[in-house]
């Protein structure tokens, strides 16, 4: 395949893009006392080398008020010239334009890291927490200009070809474009220009300040499901009056905002290229500056039907350039089924970064680890081994992958007819259909590497011993217990009537090995999309569905990677029942005893099938059978510890790496 638009250079002020993709601005949580890294420079450089055009590095906070996360860089300081400069120079080298976004989130900062009441124009609420904000006086707006326009002095300082400044998802940009959040009556509120004065005050001043061959880039977003958002047609009349005076080069189109979270950062249960409406709509109104659609455009494809079809003139690919940082060499050089495609899952992005730590990413392990691991780059064994995979779910996967790609002679041995494990059955839930695409993406890429995939092979402690491989590894995942234990009753070891029967494992429903009736109890103890795109399959399938949990929601878990929220929508419209709080003390056949965990009352749940999403187990068996013949296998993924695919995939490239 070829992609023609994609790989049209573009002029950008007074650079030229060599092609019209961007790796767009992002927390990656990686500062050090507020200093870029040798973290930092390795993350993006491996995306330099992979073929982005332009790199727009992630938020510098611009005042004391605008400090946002742990991983935040220093603001208002010239000591992180030096440090940005490695990273500005190294990626120019590989042709990249490199530009730094400008930050101020106004009422929605979080004090407890900045130490700073939150500043906006009429000190409105936040949305983040629970906090108010400090309504800014004349003096502390003209305060806020000048750290915008020195921000990008130092910026400009730091080898940066130029800036973006943030006015998306509600900022403080936003914040004074937006009659809800912006009540003010002098001349920084009210009419059109007044509520717009800010930012082009910020614009306008940069300009003057940085000179004209520095590059000025605006971002908003699309928030059409918010009634008091600016719609799109009030955003189109604000950049065009932002256009009309020249103030800035590019303008970005996100989606989401902190009044709805989830759409920031959108996963596999929204549909694609979503910020393609409003960079449509932003095409007919600019008549100077280049528009960026940005928000769940993953593929090379997505980019180039959307700039073929004219509605944008750059594409922002973000989590599919994490996800697999040479992206645009493997689209140029026609290899676009080896591109390792983005899940949409959010869950070691922004999973990672929601709980503070530095982001990595599921099917990508080498993120955030780029300068230990060499990126996605991979350097020949001088001494080649035989190396015997056990097991061909995530971990196995890509064990067997990264040791053939160093020149390892690989066998993959997997007991059913199909790879994945428990992630392909995973895939089969709802929407998540990308699961299996990456699962036909290792086959592939074992395929090319001459990898010997052995299917329908159960090996026993003989089998891998008369087989001789010079190293050994488990990846045999884990099973489900069975006994119905929860951990919220840890002194019932077994649940009371579970020999009664109709009693069925998560794994065993998305296998399709079950045989379920009408009314199912669903006993989710996870949270996670185990027991949610469980419930959710089999409400699609037309079963009356409950779900029961010890949380305090449904879908707790999921609120780590920002999928909670649209997975609960998407149970209450097919009537899934949620009961919260509670566990089963009893399991017989007209339904479950339900008991309360808050006030101890008990009720019966009618239901004629129980399917149960607790807590799985290693079986050391084969382990312990290999170390009494003096072989000692690898244990990693879920053969080691029940744990997640992200865990699964990490120990698969790192004991790889190891070989």
């Amino acid at each position: 395949m070829t992609f023609g638009h994609i790989f049209n250079s573009v002029k950008l002020r007074h650079k030229t893009l060599k092609n019209r993709v961007v790796f767009g601005a992002h927390t990656t949580n990686m500062a050090k006392d507020g200093l870029p890294g040798d973290q930092h420079l390795a993350y993006y450089l491996e995306r330099a080398i992979g073929g982005a055009a332009m790199i727009v590095v992630e938020p510098m906070p611009v005042h004391p008020a605008a400090v946002l996360t742990r991983g935040n860089f220093r603001h208002s300081s010239d000591e992180v010239i030096p440090h940005f400069r490695r990273i500005t120079e190294a990626c120019q080298a590989e042709g990249v334009v490199m530009i730094q976004q400008l930050y101020h989130v106004g009422a929605h900062g979080d004090w407890d890291n900045s130490w700073h009441a939150n500043w906006s124009p009429s000190g409105g609420p936040s949305y983040h927490d629970n906090d108010g904000s400090h309504a800014m006086t004349a003096g502390e707006i003209e305060e806020t200009i000048e750290s915008f326009v020195q921000a990008a002095i130092r910026c400009q300082k730091a080898g940066f070809d130029g800036v973006e400044v943030w006015a998306a998802y509600h900022s403080l940009l936003d914040q004074f474009w937006t009659p809800f959040s912006n009540t003010r009556t002098d001349e920084w509120g009210g009419n059109l220009e007044n509520r717009t004065r800010f930012s082009r005050e910020i614009l306008r001043r940069i300009r003057h300040a940085c000179g004209d061959e520095f590059i000025i880039g605006l971002s908003v977003n699309d928030e059409p499901d918010i009634s008091v958002s600016l719609s799109r047609e009030d955003t189109a009349e604000i950049i065009a009056l932002h256009d009309a005076e020249h103030l800035m080069d590019y303008v970005t189109c996100g989606t989401g905002s902190y009044f709805d979270f989830y759409k920031i950062i959108p996963s596999f249960q929204y549909g694609e290229k979503l910020g393609a409406d409003l960079a449509t709509r932003l095409k007919t109104v600019v008549k100077n500056a280049l528009v960026t659609a940005e928000s769940h455009i993953r593929t090379p494809e997505n980019a180039n039907t959307l700039l073929g079809a004219g509605e944008a003139d750059l594409v922002s690919i973000v989590r599919g350039q994490i996800a697999d940082p040479h992206l645009m060499t493997k689209a140029a050089q026609g290899r676009a089924n080896d591109i390792r495609g983005c899940l949409s899952c959010n869950q070691q992005c922004w999973g990672r970064r929601g709980r503070d730590y530095w982001i990595s990413c599921l099917i990508n392990p080498s993120v955030g680890r780029e300068r230990e691991w060499s990126g996605d780059r991979f350097t020949l064994t001088s001494t080649p081994q035989t190396v015997l995979v056990v097991g061909a779910g995530p971990a196995g996967l890509e064990v067997a992958r990264v040791a053939a790609e160093k020149g390892h002679k690989v066998i993959l041995a997997e007991a059913t007819p199909y790879l994945g494990g428990q992630f392909r059955l995973a895939g089969l839930q709802p929407r998540r259909g990308q699961i299996t695409d990456l699962i036909g993406w290792y086959e592939r890429q074992l395929d090319k590497l001459g990898v010997d995939v052995r299917y329908n092979t159960y090996m026993d402690a003989k089998m891998i011993a008369d087989l001789g491989a010079d190293q050994v590894v488990l990846a045999t995942g884990s099973l489900p217990a069975e006994t119905g234990f929860q951990k919220a009753l840890p002194h019932i070891v077994s649940l009371p009537g579970i020999e009664a029967g109709d009693v069925w494992s998560a794994e065993d429903v998305m296998g399709r090995s079950a045989r379920l009736g009408d009314e199912v109890i669903v006993l989710d103890e996870g949270g996670n999309w185990r027991g949610v795109g469980t419930a959710w399959r089999l409400a699609e399938d037309g079963h009356k569905v409950t779900i029961v949990t010890p949380d305090e929601m449904a879908a707790k878990e999921l609120q780590r990677s920002a999928t909670d929220g649209p997975a609960r929508r998407s149970l209450a419209k097919l009537g899934v029942n949620v009961v919260t709080e509670s566990a089963i003390i009893r399991w017989a056949d007209s339904g479950a005893e339900v008991l309360s965990l808050l006030s101890g009352a008990t009720r019966i749940i009618s239901a004629n099938s129980l399917v149960l999403a607790t807590g799985n187990r290693a079986d050391m068996q084969l382990a312990n059978d290999l170390t009494d013949l003096g072989i000692m296998p690898m244990l990693i993924g879920d053969a080691s510890a029940p744990r997640n695919a992200a865990a699964a995939t990490y120990e698969g490239r790192e004991i790889a790496l190891r070989l």
